[in-house]
């Protein structure tokens, strides 16, 4: 880690662009310790047991048929920023087509933007554990996607909280595979994800805000997480509360500087979309079991709407 070059990095920024990724990439891998990544034989088996067992214990319990993605890797934090920063690309870049002409100091413009995204991806390389990816705005096909896990985040996180790295580790795998198993029952998500983010997008550089796509996003992505967050709790084969209590203290356990960042990433938003929509799906199974829950899935139509996160009957009355 070495923060001087970090900064040299971003201060010099160059380009057409109103990013510099090249920069934002020696940046953030500058700004950030890499971690260990020298598995032992047992440690790697375990991650690939952990992947097997979450897809069949999911598979059991919820009755859907999804297949795991090709790629399945296991990063140290260096690797996380380098999968990653097509994303971050392929989502600003959007943004950056669409409000051009909004920068009128296009230098100053780019090392701003330059660094911002450097403190993003530098921050999340530091926390995220595992991601499941379902490669949205990418050109390659829809099947595409792909699951990490950050080994050094995963080990120092379990320390942290001094609970057993091989049942932390199992219990990531769980959640990310849940992520895995509702893209693959709705082949639609993807698209209708990347539909209202590039209705989002188009609003932001007109001056306006489609507050109709933003809510549509947030509705779905409330369910994604509900769901999946409904889906561990009943496939997750050991205790799971003092593993859920922990972690949720530690988020609220953050310093100021820490929880500032998370608020400007919206992370506080996810922690709400975790809550409020496996309120939503608890509700839904105590009243018509967990197949009326899994009907989310079926067609976009099937979504809540903001208004039915909060009245789970409403919802049920329309779809189920």
């Amino acid at each position: 880690m070495n923060l001087y070059d970090s900064v040299r990095a971003v201060a010099e920024a160059s380009g057409e662009g109103l990013i510099d990724w090249n920069a934002v990439t020696r940046a953030a891998r500058s700004a950030v310790d890499p971690g260990d990544l020298s598995l032992s034989a047992a440690t790697r088996s375990g991650y690939a047991r952990d992947v097997r067992d979450a897809r069949t214990r999911i598979q059991e319990v919820s009755a859907v048929e999804f297949d795991l993605p090709d790629v399945v890797e296991v990063q140290n934090r260096h690797h996380w920023v380098d999968a990653n920063i097509a994303t971050f690309e392929r989502v600003m870049g959007t943004l950056e087509t669409e409000t051009r002409g909004f920068a009128p100091d296009l230098g100053f413009a780019r090392v701003l933007n330059t660094g911002s995204m450097t403190v993003a991806l530098s921050f999340l390389a530091n926390n995220v554990l595992g991601q499941y990816d379902p490669l949205l705005l990418a050109d390659a096909p829809a099947e595409d996607h792909a699951l990490y896990f950050v080994h050094p985040n995963i080990v120092r996180v379990a320390d942290e909280l001094d609970v057993s790295e091989e049942r932390f580790r199992r219990w990531i795998a769980f959640h990310e595979v849940t992520h895995a198993a509702e893209f693959g029952a709705a082949p639609w998500l993807s698209g209708h994800l990347e539909d209202r983010m590039e209705r989002s997008v188009a609003a932001l550089g007109e001056g306006s805000i489609d507050r109709e796509a933003f809510r549509e996003v947030n509705a779905a992505m409330t369910a994604v997480e509900g769901y999946a967050e409904l889906l561990m709790d009943r496939a997750f084969d050991d205790e799971y509360e003092d593993l859920r209590r922990k972690v949720e203290a530690r988020r609220g356990g953050k310093g100021p500087v820490s929880q500032l960042v998370r608020r400007l990433l919206g992370m506080g938003m996810k922690r709400r979309q975790y809550e409020r929509g496996k309120a939503f799906f608890e509700d839904v199974v105590d009243a018509r079991g967990l197949e009326a829950a899994s009907v989310v899935w079926e067609r976009p139509e099937n979504l809540p709407t903001d208004a039915e996160l909060d009245a789970p009957g409403k919802w049920l009355a329309r779809v189920a």
